[in-house]
């Protein structure tokens, strides 16, 4: 079977908030052809909740990117707080694979007892985690994903990440989104 590449990307990722923020948080898309930064998606989810998948199909599907991107890249598994990225039905209502990215291995424990303890619907968000299992080292970093094989996984990272272990989509999209909530980029990947 030909190795499939993944040319065309979007990268994912949400801007600052305050601890006591309510309501909507900016989430970033970048698009990217190749090494080619193609352009910017901004979108909204709501802190804690549970719209992340819904919302980012969304901005991939009524983009005028849409019949170009070939991947979903995603900065951690949740946005906004514990809103929580069902990867499975993001998978469903796009069609493209999608593959989450972490610098480092998340306490899952941890995040256990947050979402079942003091998070609304935390049961739900705690069984996509389970479903998707723990986050395994790919090249440098940990990844979490869905209709992509994990040699197409290090191919992508490799392609991708060329200034850091993280790939340029989530890169430049963490960059944007906190320029867009603190007046300037800020802080590491």
């Amino acid at each position: 079977m030909a190795e499939k590449r993944f040319s065309n990307v979007v990268g994912f990722d949400d801007a600052p908030f305050s601890r006591d923020h309510r309501g909507n948080v900016a989430v970033v898309g970048t698009v990217y052809a190749g090494p080619r930064f193609d352009g910017v998606l901004i979108g909204a989810v709501e802190k804690d909740g549970s719209d992340a998948a819904d919302r980012l199909a969304a901005l991939v599907r009524t983009s005028k990117f849409c019949g170009h991107i070939r991947l979903i890249l995603l900065q951690g598994i949740t946005c906004a707080g514990f809103n929580v990225v069902d990867v499975f039905a993001l998978h469903e209502k796009t069609g493209l694979p999608v593959l989450v990215v972490a610098r480092k291995a998340p306490d899952m424990a941890a995040v256990q007892e947050a979402l079942l303890s003091h998070i609304p619907e935390g049961k739900a968000k705690w069984a996509v985690l389970e479903r998707l299992g723990p986050m395994e080292p790919v090249n440098q970093v940990f990844v979490q994903r869905v209709g992509i094989t994990r040699e197409q996984a290090a191919a992508v990272l490799d392609q991708f990440a060329i200034y850091s272990h993280i790939p340029e989509p989530l890169r430049t999209a963490h960059l944007i989104a906190g320029a867009m909530a603190l007046g300037q980029s800020n802080g590491r990947v």
